[in-house]
Protein backbone atom coordinates (compact mmCIF):
# COMPACT_ATOMS: atom_id res chain seq x y z
CA UNK A 1 0.00 0.00 0.00
CA UNK A 2 2.03 2.79 -1.12
CA UNK A 3 1.77 6.56 0.14
CA UNK A 4 -0.43 7.72 -2.97
CA UNK A 5 -3.10 5.21 -2.16
CA UNK A 6 -4.42 6.76 0.69
CA UNK A 7 -6.51 9.02 -0.74
CA UNK A 8 -9.65 6.50 -0.85
CA UNK A 9 -8.94 5.14 2.60
CA UNK A 10 -9.06 9.30 3.52
CA UNK A 11 -12.24 9.49 2.03
CA UNK A 12 -13.98 6.50 3.86
CA UNK A 13 -12.69 7.90 7.04
CA UNK A 14 -14.06 11.08 6.62
CA UNK A 15 -17.66 10.16 5.51
CA UNK A 16 -17.41 7.04 8.41
CA UNK A 17 -16.74 10.10 10.91
CA UNK A 18 -18.30 12.66 9.91
CA UNK A 19 -21.73 11.26 9.51
CA UNK A 20 -22.55 11.18 13.24
CA UNK A 21 -24.27 13.97 14.68
CA UNK A 22 -25.88 11.93 17.90
CA UNK A 23 -24.82 8.66 19.68
CA UNK A 24 -24.95 7.84 23.04
CA UNK A 25 -22.90 9.19 25.63
CA UNK A 26 -19.24 7.87 26.84
CA UNK A 27 -18.65 6.49 23.31
CA UNK A 28 -15.94 6.91 20.83
CA UNK A 29 -15.86 6.59 17.20
CA UNK A 30 -12.30 6.40 15.66
CA UNK A 31 -10.97 5.58 11.87
CA UNK A 32 -7.29 5.53 10.82
CA UNK A 33 -5.11 4.14 7.96
CA UNK A 34 -1.72 3.10 8.05
CA UNK A 35 0.85 2.53 5.62
CA UNK A 36 4.43 1.15 5.85
CA UNK A 37 6.98 0.31 2.87
CA UNK A 38 10.17 -1.19 3.43
CA UNK A 39 13.60 -1.51 1.74
CA UNK A 40 15.07 -4.88 2.92
CA UNK A 41 14.07 -8.37 4.02
CA UNK A 42 10.95 -7.62 6.47
CA UNK A 43 9.43 -4.72 7.93
CA UNK A 44 11.64 -3.46 10.77
CA UNK A 45 11.19 -4.40 14.12
CA UNK A 46 9.51 -1.46 16.06
CA UNK A 47 7.43 -0.22 13.11
CA UNK A 48 5.78 -4.52 13.32
CA UNK A 49 6.61 -5.25 17.22
CA UNK A 50 4.48 -4.29 20.33
CA UNK A 51 1.66 -3.11 18.56
CA UNK A 52 -0.74 -5.77 19.66
CA UNK A 53 -0.42 -7.83 16.41
CA UNK A 54 -2.20 -5.36 14.42
CA UNK A 55 1.33 -5.16 12.00
CA UNK A 56 3.43 -7.13 9.12
CA UNK A 57 6.57 -8.28 8.18
CA UNK A 58 5.58 -7.99 4.91
CA UNK A 59 8.03 -4.80 3.02
CA UNK A 60 5.05 -3.06 1.77
CA UNK A 61 1.44 -3.55 4.00
CA UNK A 62 -1.11 -1.57 5.34
CA UNK A 63 -4.79 -1.26 6.40
CA UNK A 64 -7.49 0.71 7.11
CA UNK A 65 -9.00 0.65 10.99
CA UNK A 66 -12.46 1.49 12.76
CA UNK A 67 -13.37 1.04 16.28
CA UNK A 68 -16.84 2.14 18.38
CA UNK A 69 -15.75 1.94 21.89
CA UNK A 70 -17.88 2.64 24.96
CA UNK A 71 -15.61 3.69 27.87
CA UNK A 72 -16.09 2.83 31.61
CA UNK A 73 -13.80 5.68 32.88
CA UNK A 74 -16.42 8.29 32.36
CA UNK A 75 -18.51 6.19 34.71
CA UNK A 76 -16.01 6.32 37.08
CA UNK A 77 -18.38 7.61 40.23
CA UNK A 78 -20.98 4.70 39.83
CA UNK A 79 -20.62 2.00 41.25
CA UNK A 80 -21.77 -0.05 38.46
CA UNK A 81 -21.02 0.39 34.43
CA UNK A 82 -20.42 -1.31 31.47
CA UNK A 83 -18.91 -0.78 28.40
CA UNK A 84 -18.14 -2.34 24.81
CA UNK A 85 -15.99 -2.29 21.89
CA UNK A 86 -15.76 -3.40 18.19
CA UNK A 87 -12.52 -3.12 15.94
CA UNK A 88 -12.13 -4.13 13.02
CA UNK A 89 -9.60 -4.06 10.04
CA UNK A 90 -9.08 -4.64 6.59
CA UNK A 91 -5.50 -5.10 5.61
CA UNK A 92 -3.01 -5.47 2.95
CA UNK A 93 0.28 -7.57 3.10
CA UNK A 94 -0.81 -8.90 6.63
CA UNK A 95 -1.35 -12.47 8.01
CA UNK A 96 -5.26 -12.26 7.53
CA UNK A 97 -7.03 -9.75 5.18
CA UNK A 98 -9.57 -9.08 7.74
CA UNK A 99 -8.81 -8.64 11.48
CA UNK A 100 -11.33 -8.56 14.06
CA UNK A 101 -9.32 -6.57 16.30
CA UNK A 102 -11.62 -6.25 19.39
CA UNK A 103 -14.58 -7.45 20.03
CA UNK A 104 -15.69 -7.54 23.72
CA UNK A 105 -18.39 -6.27 26.61
CA UNK A 106 -17.04 -5.30 30.07
CA UNK A 107 -18.63 -4.47 33.47
CA UNK A 108 -17.48 -2.90 36.64
CA UNK A 109 -18.58 -3.11 39.84
CA UNK A 110 -17.40 -1.45 42.06
CA UNK A 111 -13.48 -1.90 41.35
CA UNK A 112 -13.80 -5.28 39.85
CA UNK A 113 -14.39 -5.68 35.87
CA UNK A 114 -15.53 -8.53 33.80
CA UNK A 115 -14.17 -8.44 30.32
CA UNK A 116 -16.09 -10.77 27.51
CA UNK A 117 -14.53 -11.11 24.46
CA UNK A 118 -10.73 -9.88 22.64
CA UNK A 119 -9.82 -6.81 24.27
CA UNK A 120 -6.15 -4.95 23.93
CA UNK A 121 -4.71 -5.42 27.75
CA UNK A 122 -1.89 -3.03 28.91
CA UNK A 123 0.81 -3.81 30.34
CA UNK A 124 1.85 -3.36 34.19
CA UNK A 125 4.58 -1.68 35.46
CA UNK A 126 6.49 -0.87 32.61
CA UNK A 127 5.97 2.63 30.22
CA UNK A 128 4.74 0.48 27.00
CA UNK A 129 5.92 2.96 24.86
CA UNK A 130 9.30 2.82 25.24
CA UNK A 131 10.25 -0.48 26.81
CA UNK A 132 11.38 -3.71 24.86
CA UNK A 133 8.35 -5.20 25.97
CA UNK A 134 6.70 -7.45 28.61
CA UNK A 135 8.22 -10.69 28.91
CA UNK A 136 4.79 -12.67 29.77
CA UNK A 137 1.96 -11.09 29.08
CA UNK A 138 3.08 -8.47 26.67
CA UNK A 139 1.35 -6.24 23.82
CA UNK A 140 3.30 -7.93 20.57
CA UNK A 141 0.75 -9.87 19.83
CA UNK A 142 -3.19 -9.84 18.78
CA UNK A 143 -5.41 -10.73 21.79
CA UNK A 144 -7.58 -13.92 22.20
CA UNK A 145 -11.20 -13.78 22.76
CA UNK A 146 -12.06 -15.26 26.87
CA UNK A 147 -13.59 -14.18 30.04
CA UNK A 148 -11.69 -12.32 31.87
CA UNK A 149 -11.88 -11.24 35.62
CA UNK A 150 -9.84 -8.67 36.94
CA UNK A 151 -8.88 -5.96 39.80
CA UNK A 152 -6.96 -3.16 37.34
CA UNK A 153 -6.31 -0.45 39.37
CA UNK A 154 -4.86 -0.56 42.98
CA UNK A 155 -7.32 -1.41 46.19
CA UNK A 156 -6.10 -0.69 49.42
CA UNK A 157 -6.30 -3.37 52.22
CA UNK A 158 -8.12 -2.09 54.99
CA UNK A 159 -6.68 -1.75 57.93
CA UNK A 160 -2.93 -1.03 56.45
CA UNK A 161 -4.25 3.02 56.33
CA UNK A 162 -2.99 2.64 52.50
CA UNK A 163 0.75 1.11 52.99
CA UNK A 164 -0.58 -2.10 51.32
CA UNK A 165 -2.71 -2.21 47.78
CA UNK A 166 -3.38 -5.12 45.51
CA UNK A 167 -4.36 -5.82 42.05
CA UNK A 168 -4.38 -8.33 39.53
CA UNK A 169 -6.13 -10.45 36.80
CA UNK A 170 -7.19 -13.80 35.71
CA UNK A 171 -8.70 -15.20 32.19
CA UNK A 172 -9.09 -18.18 30.15
CA UNK A 173 -9.34 -17.96 26.67
CA UNK A 174 -8.97 -19.40 23.22
CA UNK A 175 -5.98 -18.91 19.97
CA UNK A 176 -7.84 -18.19 16.49
CA UNK A 177 -4.98 -19.27 14.66
CA UNK A 178 -5.43 -22.19 13.73
CA UNK A 179 -5.77 -21.59 10.50
CA UNK A 180 -2.61 -19.91 10.21
CA UNK A 181 -0.47 -22.32 11.82
CA UNK A 182 -1.93 -24.83 9.50
CA UNK A 183 -1.01 -22.44 6.13
CA UNK A 184 2.51 -21.86 7.66
CA UNK A 185 3.42 -25.29 9.03
CA UNK A 186 2.47 -26.70 5.56
CA UNK A 187 0.92 -29.45 7.51
CA UNK A 188 4.51 -30.80 7.69
CA UNK A 189 5.94 -29.66 11.37
CA UNK A 190 3.98 -29.09 14.62
CA UNK A 191 0.89 -27.54 14.97
CA UNK A 192 -2.13 -27.35 17.42
CA UNK A 193 -5.75 -26.37 17.04
CA UNK A 194 -7.82 -24.90 19.45
CA UNK A 195 -5.30 -23.93 22.06
CA UNK A 196 -6.71 -22.57 25.17
CA UNK A 197 -4.93 -20.25 26.83
CA UNK A 198 -4.96 -19.10 30.69
CA UNK A 199 -3.18 -16.05 32.02
CA UNK A 200 -3.15 -14.85 35.57
CA UNK A 201 -1.17 -11.87 37.21
CA UNK A 202 -0.90 -10.31 41.11
CA UNK A 203 0.84 -7.06 42.36
CA UNK A 204 1.44 -6.32 45.84
CA UNK A 205 2.18 -2.53 46.13
CA UNK A 206 3.92 -1.51 49.63
CA UNK A 207 3.72 2.45 50.28
CA UNK A 208 0.93 5.13 49.89
CA UNK A 209 -0.06 6.36 46.40
CA UNK A 210 1.37 9.50 45.45
CA UNK A 211 4.24 8.93 48.42
CA UNK A 212 7.60 8.89 47.65
CA UNK A 213 9.04 5.86 47.60
CA UNK A 214 6.95 2.85 46.74
CA UNK A 215 7.65 -0.98 45.97
CA UNK A 216 5.65 -3.17 44.07
CA UNK A 217 6.01 -6.81 43.62
CA UNK A 218 4.61 -8.92 40.75
CA UNK A 219 3.80 -12.29 39.30
CA UNK A 220 2.80 -12.81 36.09
CA UNK A 221 1.95 -16.11 34.64
CA UNK A 222 0.90 -17.87 31.56
CA UNK A 223 -0.59 -21.45 30.38
CA UNK A 224 -1.34 -23.23 26.80
CA UNK A 225 -3.56 -26.14 27.30
CA UNK A 226 -5.90 -28.76 25.61
CA UNK A 227 -6.84 -28.37 22.14
CA UNK A 228 -5.33 -30.65 19.38
CA UNK A 229 -1.74 -31.56 18.88
CA UNK A 230 -0.31 -32.60 14.84
CA UNK A 231 3.34 -33.95 15.43
CA UNK A 232 4.97 -35.47 12.45
CA UNK A 233 8.01 -37.53 12.55
CA UNK A 234 9.74 -38.75 9.40
CA UNK A 235 6.49 -37.52 7.58
CA UNK A 236 4.64 -39.75 9.73
CA UNK A 237 1.68 -37.59 11.23
CA UNK A 238 0.75 -38.43 15.20
CA UNK A 239 -2.54 -36.64 16.32
CA UNK A 240 -2.74 -36.21 20.33
CA UNK A 241 -5.86 -35.14 21.80
CA UNK A 242 -5.11 -32.61 25.00
CA UNK A 243 -7.40 -33.07 28.07
CA UNK A 244 -9.94 -30.20 27.73
CA UNK A 245 -12.64 -31.57 30.96
CA UNK A 246 -13.17 -29.02 33.67
CA UNK A 247 -9.76 -31.07 35.24
CA UNK A 248 -7.62 -29.32 33.10
CA UNK A 249 -9.11 -26.08 33.26
CA UNK A 250 -7.78 -26.47 36.93
CA UNK A 251 -4.75 -27.79 36.30
CA UNK A 252 -3.86 -24.60 34.21
CA UNK A 253 -4.84 -22.94 37.54
CA UNK A 254 -2.70 -24.49 39.42
CA UNK A 255 0.33 -26.69 37.49
CA UNK A 256 -0.81 -30.30 38.46
CA UNK A 257 -1.37 -33.50 35.81
CA UNK A 258 0.70 -34.35 33.20
CA UNK A 259 0.52 -34.47 29.19
CA UNK A 260 -0.76 -37.11 27.01
CA UNK A 261 1.87 -40.03 26.63
CA UNK A 262 4.61 -38.85 28.83
CA UNK A 263 5.51 -42.34 30.25
CA UNK A 264 7.68 -41.78 33.32
CA UNK A 265 9.02 -38.62 32.74
CA UNK A 266 5.41 -36.32 33.74
CA UNK A 267 5.90 -32.88 33.51
CA UNK A 268 2.83 -30.24 34.35
CA UNK A 269 0.31 -30.56 32.24
CA UNK A 270 0.20 -27.98 29.17
CA UNK A 271 2.74 -25.18 28.41
CA UNK A 272 3.35 -23.01 31.68
CA UNK A 273 5.68 -19.81 31.95
CA UNK A 274 6.08 -16.53 33.55
CA UNK A 275 8.02 -13.57 35.09
CA UNK A 276 8.54 -12.10 38.52
CA UNK A 277 8.46 -8.66 38.84
CA UNK A 278 9.95 -6.07 41.37
CA UNK A 279 9.55 -2.39 40.64
CA UNK A 280 10.91 0.40 43.52
CA UNK A 281 9.39 4.04 41.87
CA UNK A 282 10.79 7.58 43.83
CA UNK A 283 8.31 10.57 43.01
CA UNK A 284 9.72 13.93 43.30
CA UNK A 285 8.56 16.75 42.47
CA UNK A 286 10.80 17.26 39.57
CA UNK A 287 10.91 14.10 38.46
CA UNK A 288 9.75 10.27 39.05
CA UNK A 289 12.20 7.56 39.14
CA UNK A 290 11.43 3.84 38.42
CA UNK A 291 13.64 1.08 39.06
CA UNK A 292 12.80 -2.55 37.58
CA UNK A 293 13.84 -6.12 37.66
CA UNK A 294 11.78 -8.44 35.58
CA UNK A 295 13.13 -12.73 35.75
CA UNK A 296 11.50 -14.88 33.29
CA UNK A 297 10.78 -18.58 33.83
CA UNK A 298 9.69 -21.51 31.52
CA UNK A 299 8.90 -24.05 34.11
CA UNK A 300 9.81 -24.74 37.80
CA UNK A 301 13.83 -24.62 37.37
CA UNK A 302 13.83 -21.26 36.89
CA UNK A 303 10.61 -20.16 39.02
CA UNK A 304 12.02 -21.96 41.95
CA UNK A 305 15.51 -22.06 41.79
CA UNK A 306 15.95 -25.96 43.19
CA UNK A 307 14.44 -29.36 42.05
CA UNK A 308 14.64 -32.52 43.62
CA UNK A 309 17.48 -34.88 42.90
CA UNK A 310 17.02 -37.48 45.78
CA UNK A 311 15.96 -40.58 43.44
CA UNK A 312 16.90 -43.76 43.86
CA UNK A 313 18.82 -46.38 42.24
CA UNK A 314 17.93 -50.00 40.42
CA UNK A 315 14.52 -50.68 40.75
CA UNK A 316 13.92 -47.42 42.97
CA UNK A 317 15.55 -45.21 40.29
CA UNK A 318 11.69 -43.56 39.96
CA UNK A 319 10.96 -42.86 43.69
CA UNK A 320 11.79 -40.19 45.92
CA UNK A 321 14.29 -41.77 48.23
CA UNK A 322 16.60 -38.97 49.73
CA UNK A 323 16.29 -34.88 51.37
CA UNK A 324 18.56 -33.69 48.52
CA UNK A 325 18.01 -30.89 45.60
CA UNK A 326 19.50 -29.25 43.27
CA UNK A 327 20.15 -25.34 43.30
CA UNK A 328 19.85 -23.61 39.96
CA UNK A 329 21.33 -19.79 39.38
CA UNK A 330 19.40 -16.65 38.88
CA UNK A 331 21.38 -15.07 35.41
CA UNK A 332 18.14 -14.78 33.22
CA UNK A 333 16.58 -11.27 33.73
CA UNK A 334 15.74 -7.62 32.60
CA UNK A 335 16.96 -4.69 33.96
CA UNK A 336 15.09 -1.49 33.73
CA UNK A 337 15.06 2.20 34.84
CA UNK A 338 12.58 4.83 33.97
CA UNK A 339 13.64 8.62 34.85
CA UNK A 340 10.26 11.02 34.06
CA UNK A 341 11.06 14.67 33.97
CA UNK A 342 7.96 16.28 35.14
CA UNK A 343 8.65 19.76 34.44
CA UNK A 344 10.96 19.06 30.97
CA UNK A 345 9.00 18.95 27.51
CA UNK A 346 11.79 18.33 24.92
CA UNK A 347 12.84 15.43 26.88
CA UNK A 348 10.71 13.66 29.21
CA UNK A 349 10.79 10.43 29.72
CA UNK A 350 13.63 8.14 29.06
CA UNK A 351 13.62 4.03 29.25
CA UNK A 352 17.16 2.18 29.47
CA UNK A 353 17.08 -1.88 29.64
CA UNK A 354 19.04 -4.78 29.75
CA UNK A 355 18.10 -8.48 29.08
CA UNK A 356 19.57 -11.31 29.15
CA UNK A 357 18.27 -14.67 28.55
CA UNK A 358 21.21 -17.46 28.03
CA UNK A 359 21.13 -19.38 30.39
CA UNK A 360 17.81 -21.01 30.57
CA UNK A 361 18.63 -23.08 33.67
CA UNK A 362 22.31 -24.27 31.91
CA UNK A 363 23.17 -26.13 28.90
CA UNK A 364 22.46 -29.58 30.00
CA UNK A 365 18.84 -31.74 30.64
CA UNK A 366 19.07 -35.15 32.21
CA UNK A 367 16.52 -36.97 33.69
CA UNK A 368 16.76 -39.88 36.20
CA UNK A 369 17.05 -43.40 34.92
CA UNK A 370 17.50 -46.74 36.23
CA UNK A 371 21.52 -46.37 35.88
CA UNK A 372 21.58 -42.74 37.13
CA UNK A 373 19.65 -40.98 39.25
CA UNK A 374 20.89 -37.36 38.78
CA UNK A 375 17.94 -35.10 37.90
CA UNK A 376 18.24 -31.74 36.67
CA UNK A 377 16.31 -29.46 34.27
CA UNK A 378 18.00 -27.67 31.89
CA UNK A 379 17.46 -25.87 28.35
CA UNK A 380 14.18 -24.34 29.28
CA UNK A 381 13.90 -23.15 25.53
CA UNK A 382 12.33 -20.64 26.22
CA UNK A 383 8.79 -19.84 24.97
CA UNK A 384 8.63 -22.90 23.07
CA UNK A 385 6.96 -26.54 23.68
CA UNK A 386 6.84 -29.59 22.91
CA UNK A 387 3.15 -29.95 22.27
CA UNK A 388 1.90 -26.76 22.31
CA UNK A 389 2.74 -24.20 19.69
CA UNK A 390 4.84 -22.41 21.75
CA UNK A 391 3.86 -18.86 23.67
CA UNK A 392 2.55 -17.30 20.16
CA UNK A 393 -0.50 -16.01 18.47
CA UNK A 394 -0.96 -15.62 14.86
CA UNK A 395 3.36 -16.02 14.38
CA UNK A 396 4.24 -12.57 16.68
CA UNK A 397 5.35 -13.72 20.13
CA UNK A 398 2.65 -13.24 23.23
CA UNK A 399 5.47 -11.80 25.24
CA UNK A 400 9.31 -9.47 24.39
CA UNK A 401 9.91 -9.05 20.52
CA UNK A 402 13.08 -9.70 21.13
CA UNK A 403 12.62 -13.34 20.79
CA UNK A 404 12.56 -13.57 17.83
CA UNK A 405 8.91 -14.52 16.18
CA UNK A 406 8.18 -17.71 14.01
CA UNK A 407 6.71 -15.21 11.22
CA UNK A 408 10.48 -14.66 10.69
CA UNK A 409 11.22 -18.36 10.05
CA UNK A 410 11.92 -20.20 7.18
CA UNK A 411 11.60 -23.55 7.36
CA UNK A 412 7.85 -23.97 8.67
CA UNK A 413 8.35 -24.36 12.06
CA UNK A 414 6.09 -22.53 14.77
CA UNK A 415 8.97 -22.29 17.29
CA UNK A 416 10.97 -19.32 18.73
CA UNK A 417 14.31 -20.37 17.03
CA UNK A 418 16.06 -17.42 18.48
CA UNK A 419 15.47 -17.01 22.10
CA UNK A 420 19.37 -17.23 23.94
CA UNK A 421 20.16 -13.18 23.38
CA UNK A 422 21.62 -10.38 25.19
CA UNK A 423 20.17 -6.73 24.84
CA UNK A 424 20.68 -3.42 25.74
CA UNK A 425 17.51 -1.09 24.76
CA UNK A 426 17.34 2.60 25.26
CA UNK A 427 14.18 5.02 24.50
CA UNK A 428 13.68 8.74 25.11
CA UNK A 429 10.52 10.67 24.61
CA UNK A 430 9.25 14.23 24.97
CA UNK A 431 6.17 16.85 23.80
CA UNK A 432 7.74 19.88 22.88
CA UNK A 433 4.47 21.37 22.36
CA UNK A 434 0.76 20.24 23.48
CA UNK A 435 0.13 18.80 19.99
CA UNK A 436 3.28 17.14 18.84
CA UNK A 437 4.76 14.13 20.76
CA UNK A 438 8.16 12.19 19.55
CA UNK A 439 9.39 8.80 20.55
CA UNK A 440 13.09 7.42 19.56
CA UNK A 441 13.95 4.14 20.19
CA UNK A 442 17.85 1.89 19.62
CA UNK A 443 18.33 -1.82 20.87
CA UNK A 444 21.21 -4.00 20.75
CA UNK A 445 20.84 -7.67 20.40
CA UNK A 446 24.07 -10.13 20.31
CA UNK A 447 22.06 -13.66 19.88
CA UNK A 448 22.95 -16.85 19.99
CA UNK A 449 19.67 -18.98 18.97
CA UNK A 450 18.80 -21.88 20.70
CA UNK A 451 19.78 -24.37 22.97
CA UNK A 452 18.52 -26.61 20.48
CA UNK A 453 19.55 -24.75 17.11
CA UNK A 454 22.39 -22.66 18.46
CA UNK A 455 23.82 -20.17 15.28
CA UNK A 456 27.75 -21.23 14.32
CA UNK A 457 29.05 -17.48 16.12
CA UNK A 458 26.98 -14.66 17.33
CA UNK A 459 24.89 -12.53 15.82
CA UNK A 460 24.33 -9.19 16.11
CA UNK A 461 21.32 -6.79 15.45
CA UNK A 462 21.06 -3.08 15.93
CA UNK A 463 17.46 -1.52 15.81
CA UNK A 464 16.34 1.93 15.56
CA UNK A 465 13.12 4.23 15.25
CA UNK A 466 12.55 7.18 15.29
CA UNK A 467 8.38 8.50 15.22
CA UNK A 468 6.70 11.46 15.71
CA UNK A 469 2.97 12.51 16.52
CA UNK A 470 0.77 15.66 15.38
CA UNK A 471 -2.74 16.52 16.98
CA UNK A 472 -4.20 19.04 15.40
CA UNK A 473 -5.49 21.35 17.57
CA UNK A 474 -9.09 22.43 19.08
CA UNK A 475 -9.09 25.45 16.74
CA UNK A 476 -8.27 23.69 13.75
CA UNK A 477 -11.01 22.41 10.88
CA UNK A 478 -8.84 19.41 11.39
CA UNK A 479 -9.17 19.08 15.18
CA UNK A 480 -10.10 15.26 15.30
CA UNK A 481 -7.01 14.42 12.88
CA UNK A 482 -3.90 12.99 14.07
CA UNK A 483 -1.33 12.10 12.18
CA UNK A 484 1.93 10.10 13.25
CA UNK A 485 4.95 9.35 11.23
CA UNK A 486 7.65 7.01 11.77
CA UNK A 487 11.31 5.83 9.94
CA UNK A 488 13.17 2.86 11.36
CA UNK A 489 16.04 0.66 10.64
CA UNK A 490 17.17 -3.12 11.31
CA UNK A 491 20.95 -4.00 10.61
CA UNK A 492 22.22 -7.19 11.19
CA UNK A 493 21.41 -11.19 10.28
CA UNK A 494 18.90 -11.34 13.73
CA UNK A 495 16.08 -10.18 11.44
CA UNK A 496 17.62 -8.80 8.19
CA UNK A 497 18.90 -5.02 6.90
CA UNK A 498 15.77 -3.11 6.47
CA UNK A 499 15.17 0.11 6.05
CA UNK A 500 11.15 1.41 6.46
CA UNK A 501 8.64 4.71 6.61
CA UNK A 502 5.60 4.16 8.27
CA UNK A 503 2.73 6.53 7.81
CA UNK A 504 -0.42 6.40 10.32
CA UNK A 505 -3.39 9.03 9.95
CA UNK A 506 -6.39 8.42 12.50
CA UNK A 507 -9.21 10.28 13.30
CA UNK A 508 -11.27 10.47 16.66
CA UNK A 509 -14.09 11.98 17.47
CA UNK A 510 -15.75 11.80 21.14
CA UNK A 511 -19.61 10.90 20.68
CA UNK A 512 -20.28 11.89 23.94
CA UNK A 513 -23.28 14.63 24.28
CA UNK A 514 -21.51 16.84 26.99
CA UNK A 515 -18.44 16.91 24.49
CA UNK A 516 -20.09 17.31 20.93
Amino acid sequence: MRIRRLAAPLAIITALTAGFTAAEAQTTLSAEVQATVTHGDNTPLWLNANRYGLSSLSTDNGYVRAALTHSMEEDSLKDLAFGYGADVAVAHHFTSTVIVQQLYGEARWHKGVLTIGSKEQPVELRNQLLSSGAQTLGCNARPWPGVRVALPQYWEVPGTKGWLAIKGNLSYGIQTDDQWQKDFTAKTTKYTEHTYVHTKAGYLRFGKEHCTVALELGLEMGCQFGGKSHQFNNGTETIVENDESPKAFIHAFVPAGFDSGEGDYKNKEGNHLGNYLVRVSIDKPAYHLAIYGDHFFEDSSQMLFFEYDGYGEGEEWNDWKYSRWFLYRLKDMMLGAEIRLKKQRWVNDIVAEYIYSKHQSGALYHDRTPSLSDHFGGCDDYYNHYIHPGWQHWGQVAGNPLYRSPLYNHDQRVAVENNRFVAWHLALSGQPTAQLYYRLMATWQKGFGSYELPTPKPVCNSYLMAEARYAFPHSSPLRHWTVTAAVALDHGQWTGNNVGTQLTLRRTMSLSKRDR
